[in-house]
């Protein structure tokens, strides 16, 4: 039997380098994002179904994420159709993760995890936190979307309060070292209600 801790948040708030720090201590970590790359790359499940939706949107036998960006740039209502491919699909991969794991603790690092109700299938669930400052510094740093395609996301996901009150455990992400005093405090309470 296994421990499925959820972990969310929103877009830089420090998910990604919280899941690192629990694999640091003897964690698996399953990341969404990552499974969507599997997806869209070459040979990935989600290239067919997305090459008859979206035929612009695959390059060379995989999914360019900038051809799709443009394609929902022009229309987002689009963003629909790609999550009933996408979704199921990264519902298959997280599957195979927990059937194939072999640690005792392991993390979901899911971005939508309320929103998609995976947290129905988690036994906890963390939420990193920042303030609205450093999330916008860490975000503008990056270089990566332009101010609209940020606000999109960020419209797109369930408001950082709200998702901390549905949280067991809050991260507050503001230096490394105390997330990470965090992280092991989480660990140790699961591991002492784990074994009781």
């Amino acid at each position: 039997m296994i421990f499925k801790l959820g972990l969310t948040g929103s877009m830089g708030m420090g998910k990604t380098s919280t899941a690192l720090l629990f694999q640091k201590h003897n964690c698996g970590v399953w990341d969404a994002d990552k499974a969507v790359h599997r997806l869209y790359s070459k040979g990935g499940a989600a290239v067919k179904p997305i090459q008859k939706y979206f035929p612009g949107a695959v390059k060379g036998g995989s999914v360019s994420r900038e051809e799709l960006k443009k394609i929902l740039k022009k229309d987002f209502t689009q963003i629909k159709t790609l999550e009933s491919i996408v979704h199921p699909l990264v519902s298959e991969d997280r599957k195979h993760f927990i059937d194939t794991t072999k640690f005792k603790i392991n993390v979901f690092d899911i971005p939508l995890l309320f929103e998609t109700g995976a947290n129905k299938l988690m036994d906890k669930v963390a939420c990193v936190y920042v303030s609205k400052t450093i999330q916008m510094d860490r975000i503008k740093s990056r270089k990566t979307m332009e101010y609209i395609e940020i606000k999109r996301i960020l419209d797109q996901q369930m408001p950082i309060e709200e998702k901390s009150k549905l949280a067991d455990f809050v991260i507050e992400t503001f230096n490394k070292r105390d997330t990470e005093k965090q992280v092991l405090n989480i660990i140790k309470k699961i591991e002492s209600d784990f074994n009781a």
